[in-house]
Order: C-alpha cells, then sequence, then structure tokens
C-alpha cells in the first residue's frame, strides 16, 4: 500500500497500458464468485439514479476479504451518449484500505467494466455452454460485444465462427472488420437478430438496458443444447423464449429481486441457481447437450472490486498512475 495520505489515480489510458491479459481478469472474477458462494464476500444490491429515460448511475460497493479489496463503483449508462460521440458506460472506481478505510486510488471504471463483464461470461459459459461449441451469436456489436468475444476466445478454443448483429450497420462494419484481425476468426455480418440466434451454440445479447423493452427473440429460434448470456436484461429475449429454458441462471439472485422490485423483469422465469453456486458444485450446471440454458447478467460488484485490486497491485508493481494529495 501507499501512503495513507495521498491516493494512486489512474486514468483509462494508465490502466490500458498495463496490458493486464484478460486470462488474469477470468482468474481473479471467478476466484470472487467462489468467494461469494461460501458467504465471504459483502455485495449489497446496487441502488442507482436516473436523470434520464433509460439511463442509470448506479453505486457498486463490494468487499472482498480474501483479496482485500474493498471499494465502490460509481457507474452511468446513458443508452442516448453514442449518437453524441460518448460511450455508453463511463464512471469511476475508489479502492479503500482495508485496515483503516481509507481511499487508497481513484481509477477509471470503463476498461474495468468491459473485461470484468466478458470475464464473467466465459465463466458461466465455461459451466453451463457445451464444451464442443463452435458458432458464436453477438448481438450489440459495441464495447461488450468485443470484450466478450475476447473472454470467450480463451475458455472456448474451438470456436469457428461468430454472427455478429447491431442496428447499426456503421458499427457492424466495423466491428466484423476489428475483431477479424484481432481474432482471426470467420465474423459473419448478419442484418436480423434472428439470424444471430439461430445454428448458434452460445448467444450474447448485449444491447442497452432498457426498463420497458421491445424484445425480438423467440424461443422457437434457440438451438437444442444451446447457451444464452443476457448482458442487457431482457431487453432482446421475448418472455416466452426465457421461460422455454430448462435452468434459468444468474450472477446474484438478491440483486435480481431488487431488480424487480423497482420495475425491471416483469416476466422471467424462476431462478434454478446463480453463478456462485454452480461455480462451487452446490448445484450441477449443464447436466447434458441438449438442455437449453440462460445466465441473466447483472453485472455485480466483487467482479469489480477483483479487478481493481489486481490493477491497483500492477499499478503499483510498474509505477504506473500519478500520486495524488488526500
Amino acid at each position: 500500500m501507499g501512503s495513507l495520505e495521498e491516493i494512486l489515480y489512474l486514468s483509462r489510458h494508465d490502466i490500458e497500458n498495463l496490458n493486464i491479459p484478460i486470462t488474469e481478469v477470468i482468474r481473479v472474477v471467478e476466484e470472487a464468485f467462489l468467494e461469494k458462494a461460501e458467504g465471504r464476500t459483502e455485495v449489497p444490491p446496487k441502488p442507482g439514479i436516473h436523470p434520464q429515460k433509460d439511463a442509470f448511475i448506479h453505486a457498486m460497493p463490494a468487499y472482498i476479504p480474501k483479496m482485500k479489496s474493498a471499494g465502490i463503483k460509481w457507474v452511468s449508462g446513458f443508452p442516448e451518449n453514442p449518437k453524441r460521440g460518448l460511450p455508453y458506460i463511463s464512471g469511476l472506481l475508489i479502492l479503500n484500505d482495508t485496515e483503516t478505510g481509507f481511499p487508497i486510488s481513484v481509477m477509471d471504471c470503463t476498461w474495468i467494466t468491459a473485461k470484468r463483464t466478458g470475464a464473467a461470461t466465459a465463466i458461466a459459459a465455461k459451466h453451463l455452454a457445451r464444451q464442443d461449441s463452435k458458432v458464436l451469436g453477438i448481438l450489440g456489436c459495441g464495447v461488450q460485444g468485443r470484450s466478450n468475444l475476447e473472454a470467450l476466445t480463451v475458455v472456448f478454443k474451438n470456436l469457428e465462427e461468430v454472427k455478429a448483429y447491431d442496428i447499426s450497420e456503421k458499427n457492424l462494419q466495423k466491428y466484423v472488420e476489428e475483431m477479424t484481425t484481432k481474432h482471426g476468426l470467420k465474423i459473419v455480418l448478419v442484418f436480423s437478430p434472428r439470424k444471430a440466434v439461430e445454428n448458434c451454440d452460445i448467444i450474447v445479447t448485449a444491447g442497452p438496458i432498457l426498463k420497458h423493452p421491445h424484445p425480438v427473440i423467440e424461443a422457437s429460434w434457440f438451438k437444442d443444447g444451446g447457451f444464452a448470456c443476457a448482458l442487457d436484461f431482457d431487453s432482446y429475449w421475448k418472455p416466452e423464449a426465457m421461460h422455454s429454458m430448462n435452468k434459468f441462471c444468474t450472477d446474484d439472485q438478491n440483486q435480481l429481486a431488487y431488480y424487480k422490485k423497482v420495475g425491471y423483469f416483469s416476466n422471467i422465469p424462476n431462478v434454478y441457481a446463480d453463478l456462485g453456486e454452480i461455480l462451487s458444485g452446490k448445484k450441477p450446471g449443464r447436466e447434458n447437450p441438449e438442455e437449453h440454458i440462460m445466465s441473466m447478467s447483472l453485472g455485480l460488484a466483487i467482479e469489480d472490486m477483483a479487478t481493481a485490486i489486481l490493477i491497483y497491485e500492477k499499478a503499483n508493481e510498474t509505477g504506473t498512475g500519478t500520486r495524488l494529495p488526500l
């Protein structure tokens, strides 16, 4: 730890230049979920404010004793921002010293949010998707469409094809060009949600989160043995499609109950298990190759704090960032 009379400020540029591999993020996020499954974390439901329609600013505190990581992420999602040339997600994260409570670091959270979300998807898919999965469908070709593909390529070495869909053809073209170069996979442009879902082994929906969505994905589009991870809540998924799942999972049941209380998720199935229960073996994940399984990924602060302490330690090792007085 540095002096308790100063904090380490880490910009997005600082964090990106640390070049932390996605494998490391997957490792620490998986460890955080295992700690949560054993009741060894504090992660309350995230409260939020909503200055614009379908926009949010969330407070996300968490404490992971094993990692000596405690802090809070203050993160916003404004779906109209891309029209202004601004990112959908922005925010800051504060880390605190677990012995004194003093703040020790303030860092940009855009890289963290992208990478830890991709890591959580890959971890869920490792236990819930077929291990021989070869075809991936991505609906929403923004930051999360990129980070989720990156993480899934680490876990699923047999991936051969990605079907990419976005409401913006310009975004879609850019995504295909970038991801083909980066990952060397066959990436196919598709121009309807149906074509991005049908015959896919794994599906990731990564559009904006909408309180009153206009879902389009139907149950009949879903392949036997398929796995879906919804990052955008139920924005893409018709209720009957979700209810057709043999197992409906989430990363945190308390958070899901909170969201239902404040008006989200008007018609979803009962939860089979949360991710920590599956990782720890308390409940089985995929049990046969025909199961239809969905994971509703709400995004947990333990993912952020696991990633943030990794960043903080790497930054101290390399002398990255700016020291600021308290």
